[in-house]
């Protein structure tokens, strides 16, 4: 189903992006990326969510171009999500060249679709990524109603959240830059650690996206799809920038490790390995070793094996329901 676009109600402009996120039960952080994406310096062309379950008529509230994809039925009835292929059947019904693609938890900054839109532009052949800070709660229903009319400030959401101290943080430029394209040179970096890549937000060509194959179908949950489309990133000798384009990741519970999802790690850490002879989640795999859940080791070559399922108990009292950050 399309929802036709409507008049804007500010005087932003629509630039030709798609923007492009997945979502199946998570439509009060929708509604705040979609708040945050109407009340940007532009608009994106258009929005393509899918796998997606939110009211038609809280949609119809937002003066943006939505497109929604629904996945299969049996795929619904099974409540799997599989994110990696969802972000390649949103990419195949994009119409334009330049693709944003968005966990549905972000909440981008008032000027992260035209800055990282323009990066791009510049750097067509590139992989970018923007800079993700993380909120220390969940915005309020004020605070959700504010982001939608455009009141919510962005020194309120900086005072809302925090960088997360286990990754590299590209800090904002502080560029007096004397034109565009020094400017856009300044506000971000090159680098060759293709492993520092994360799908919550970024931005491609249709053109590379294609080149790329999209994100790799073989991999199930969670874990290690979107490491490996960087690595194949980086097999095509395309270029990999951080930027200093700002989203609010908006918090969830996470679990610390994830045992959650322990077979799908698994049987994700081996599809690579088998692929790029390297094992990915290395942290996570140690953590789940001590666990006595998994025999590995980093020198090893052959398949990680369970030796265990994690209990109820384990499961529990890793989970963090308040943390910013995994």
């Amino acid at each position: 189903m399309t929802i036709a676009k409507k008049e804007p109600i500010t005087d932003s402009v629509t630039i030709p992006v798609s923007i492009i996120t997945t979502c199946y039960g998570r439509n009060r952080h929708l509604y705040n990326l979609l708040s945050s994406l109407m009340q940007g310096s532009v608009r994106p062309d258009e929005v393509i969510i899918v796998n997606d379950d939110a009211d038609p008529e809280q949609l119809a509230k937002f003066s943006l171009n939505i497109v929604q994809i629904p996945t299969t039925t049996s795929m619904l009835l099974n409540s799997t999500f599989d994110i990696g292929r969802n972000r390649n059947v949103g990419a195949t019904h994009a119409t334009n060249d330049a693709l944003i693609f968005l966990d549905v938890d972000c909440i981008v900054a008032p000027t992260f679709i035209e800055q990282l839109a323009s990066k791009l532009q510049a750097k067509p052949n590139a992989l970018l990524m923007g800079q993700p800070r993380y909120l220390t709660r969940p915005l309020t229903d004020v605070e959700g109603v504010k982001l939608q009319q455009g009141t919510l400030l962005k020194s309120s959401l900086d005072k809302l959240s925090v960088y997360n101290p286990y990754r590299y943080n590209i800090k904002p430029s502080s560029s007096n830059a004397t034109s565009v394209e020094t400017d856009i040179e300044m506000s971000m970096e090159q680098t060759q650690d293709y492993g520092a890549f994360w799908s919550l937000c970024f931005a491609i060509s249709r053109v590379q996206f294609e080149k790329i194959g999209g994100f790799d179908t073989q991999y199930v949950g969670y874990g290690a799809e979107d490491t490996d489309f960087a690595f194949t990133a980086r097999a095509l000798a395309i270029d990999f920038y951080l930027t200093d384009d700002v989203i609010y990741h908006q918090q969830h519970s996470v679990y610390r490790p994830p045992l959650n999802h322990l077979e799908s790690i698994v049987i994700n850490a081996n599809r690579f390995y088998d692929k790029w002879q390297h094992w990915p989640m290395a942290g996570w795999l140690v953590e789940f070793v001590d666990m006595g859940l998994i025999t590995w080791q980093a020198e090893q070559q052959e398949p990680i094996n369970i030796i265990r399922q994690s209990s109820a108990a384990e499961i529990e009292a890793a989970h963090w329901a308040d943390a910013p950050y995994v």
